[in-house]
């Protein structure tokens, strides 16, 4: 491969900025090819021709597979590196070397337009599920790009707006996920996002991109900007942004060449960026070149059954699910005949193929099905009529199947939502629909949460999610049970979008977002609020029913925690529980949410079989981010270890003693009493003073002086020469 030192400073200046809008740049003078990165994350979206990023002029045809939002719901890692490495298979047989995925970020808010590709508001179940698909993805010689680091949680004003997070929830919420896939899976590139962060935009922040990202986590791959997100190309070299997407013509090349000649820009970071571009370029071309065919029924079956494993049986009163293939069956709603499969703007792929509900429901049956779309789309003239139709097939029907959702135009990238609710041409057909026929189906469609008016009176909901091209007969095959559905929230759906944590602190006001909310986000808000929710994080019902023994748990010679939970299948059909387990720290000096998910595993189980789940807790997710050392601390204590099957509904717990490491807090004058006091030194030295002057037997004078700096409790009554005495011994 071609050495850094045989190119010009022109040649390494363009090496560092794309060709083309989907392809880097290829200096052929030193044989330096392009390669082409192209959109996913669920698919692979590769333009025919040179194309645009909206896709204006069509893709070529791809499997399009659940998106994040239905596959984070399948809690199931071994499913998604099998997504994957079919990703990852398709991209190489198109001669991809980089398919822009996964994207992580926290569901902060539900309003957020893009949470349809992302998976979760926990960083436990992002970042096992980005490690998973990373695997996949890699395992076929394309490289993954982790996205949008960092804070990326909004489309309101992206491009531009700052995420003000303190250092606690961004360390512990927001780039735990990231740190974890990096960790585990070093993916070939990671995004850098849109947005600054605490003022700093991400495409140039030195401290996010070097010093975490590769100085404390040990990434070695290449960091490619969001297209469009570099504000300032130098100082994103400076900062270690190694690639900016798209072409820019030329135009900020000769910046990069001019800041280099005047001294404002050393060559040597140039050298270091460029050389990750020819680091990556080689890795593209060590892979055997894929020639096919693509074997698309296969692809369509796997992802027929990550759909199938996605969608979460919210409720289901009286076991109206499964159904009963001699029912008669009334399917109502344009949503059965017309999918929305995936979301709106830069992930959309062109599939190989799309099933619908409606036709696999017919085919699933064994009598003639019955449908009414009930409301059209785009609105109608006649929806009193269209309701009407609706309401005498349901009247007619044993069971009434509703499908509902979310059109494209309210959610999509580049915008957020502005409501939760669904159309009101949509309650209004169920209400009436309920009122006909008091067994109604309800099957839901939407790239995020929406609020649910009717769940009290809809004896069986369904959350099917954007679920691919293979939604339609995934779907059909839970209605009747074919699959056991197993899918678990992996958000919270509130009652009320008023009710969510970052309410008041979303979407932001003048180019600047405060996460006012700190680390009490999605569950871990609603549990410290004890608020109510519709749905509480990780609820999910299954065809049979569980039960739970007493954990154990026991830390390991490795310092991580292994927690084994005995689980029997009490039902009478085979299912699939994902258990749970959360833990808490009553003990805790800093603020923590009363428990917080910190690992799950999946057990298959037959009826009355009974098999124990081992999910091991990392020494290192127990930590809490400390502001006084800028570091991670393990605090020591008797932790809560509760497994469950959502985050309200536990099933059974033990404790565990957990040896942490002690804060080491420089001594000053500006220490408090109460940290002098636990100091192995300066403590006794303290106590001794506060005892000659009557302090030490006063609980409640030592608990006012406790607050106080040492260097101010002159005449409190302890004289200031005294103390600096006392701190002068320990820090000489």
């Amino acid at each position: 491969m071609t050495d850094i030192n045989q190119l010009t400073l022109e040649e390494k200046a363009s090496l560092t900025s794309g060709g083309s809008f989907w392809a880097t740049t290829a200096i052929e003078r030193a044989d330096v090819p392009a390669i082409t990165v192209v959109d996913g994350p669920h698919g692979v979206r590769k333009p025919r021709g040179q194309g645009d990023h909206l896709g204006l002029t069509g893709s070529v045809p791809a499997t399009c597979f659940p998106p994040a939002v239905a596959l984070g719901s399948s809690w199931d890692a071994e499913l998604a590196e099998r997504v994957g490495r079919a990703l990852g298979m398709e991209a190489a047989l198109h001669d991809v070397a980089v398919l822009l995925g996964p994207g992580i970020n926290i569901k902060r808010s539900p309003l957020c337009g893009r949470n349809f590709e992302y998976f979760s508001e926990d960083p436990i179940v992002s970042g096992v599920m980005g490690t998973a698909i990373v695997r996949g993805l890699q395992s076929q010689g394309v490289g993954a790009s982790l996205k949008h680091f960092a804070a990326n949680n909004q489309e309101t004003d992206r491009l531009r707006v700052s995420s003000d997070v303190d250092p606690r929830p961004l360390r512990e919420i927001y780039l735990r996920a990231f740190e974890r896939v990096v960790k585990d899976a070093q993916p070939w590139t990671v995004m850098a996002a849109y947005n600054a962060i605490n003022g700093t935009f991400c495409s140039q922040n030195h401290w996010l991109l070097t010093e975490v990202l590769r100085g404390e986590w040990g990434f070695k791959g290449l960091v490619v900007s969001d297209w469009g997100a570099v504000n300032d190309r130098v100082a994103g070299v400076a900062a270690g942004m190694d690639l900016e997407m798209p072409a820019s013509g030329g135009r900020t090349n000769a910046q990069i060449v001019q800041a280099v000649r005047d001294g404002s820009l050393h060559e040597a970071a140039l050298d270091a960026v460029a050389q990750r571009v020819l680091d990556l370029v080689r890795k593209a071309g060590e892979r055997p070149r894929q020639t096919g065919p693509l074997d698309a029924d296969a692809h369509h079956a796997l992802a027929r059954e990550a759909a199938g494993r996605s969608m979460v049986l919210l409720k289901n009163d009286g076991g109206l699910l499964p159904l009963a293939k001699d029912a008669r069956i009334a399917v109502i709603g344009e949503f059965a005949r017309t999918p929305r499969y995936q979301g709106g703007g830069s992930s959309q792929v062109n599939p190989t193929r799309v099933d619908c509900a409606l036709d696999a429901i017919r085919a699933a049956s064994d009598r003639e099905v019955v449908f009414a779309p009930g409301f059209a789309f785009e609105g109608s003239s006649d929806e009193a009529g269209l309701r009407e139709e609706a309401v005498a097939a349901a009247a007619a029907a044993e069971v009434a199947v509703v499908f509902l959702g979310v059109p494209l135009s309210e959610e999509s990238e580049g915008f957020d939502r502005t409501s939760l609710d669904l159309p009101p041409v949509q309650n209004k057909l169920l209400d009436a629909v309920l009122a006909a026929n008091p067994r109604t189906v309800v099957v839901l469609s939407n790239g995020g949460v929406v609020t649910l008016p009717f769940a009290e009176d809809a004896p069986a909901i369904l959350e099917g999610w954007l679920l691919g091209q293979a939604g339609g007969p995934a779907t059909a095959d839970v209605l009747f049970g074919a699959v056991n559905p197993s899918g678990r929230l992996a958000e919270t759906i509130p009652l009320r979008l008023e009710d969510a944590p970052s309410h008041g602190n979303f979407p932001g006001e003048l180019r600047h977002v405060r996460y006012g909310e700190g680390v009490l986000v999605g569950y871990r808000g609603y549990d410290a609020a004890n608020r109510e929710v519709a749905y509480p994080f990780g609820h999910g019902l299954s065809y049979t029913a569980f039960a739970y023994g007493e954990p154990t748990a026991t830390v390991q010679d490795d310092g991580d925690t292994l927690v084994t939970v005995p689980v029997t299948n009490t039902g009478d059909v085979a299912g699939r529980e994902v258990v749970q387990v959360y833990t808490s720290l009553d003990s805790s000096v800093v603020q923590r949410a009363p428990r917080e998910l910190k690992g799950f595993a999946l057990l298959d189980l037959a009826p009355g079989e009974t098999a124990a789940a081992e999910i091991v807790l990392r020494r290192s997710e127990l930590a809490y981010w400390d502001v006084r050392v800028d570091g991670w601390v393990l605090e020591s204590g008797e932790y809560l270890v509760e497994a469950g099957a959502s985050s309200r509904d536990i099933r059974s717990s033990t404790t565990v003693r957990i040896e942490g490491h002690p804060v080491e807090l420089p001594i000053s004058m500006d220490s408090g009493v109460d940290e002098v006091l636990a100091h192995p030194v300066a403590g006794p030295l303290l106590l001794d003073a506060l005892v000659e002057h009557g302090l030490a037997v006063d609980p409640q004078a030592l608990r006012v002086l406790g607050m106080f700096p040492i260097g101010r409790v002159d005449g409190f009554p302890l004289p200031y020469e005294k103390a600096l005495n006392i701190i002068e011994k320990v820090t000489s």
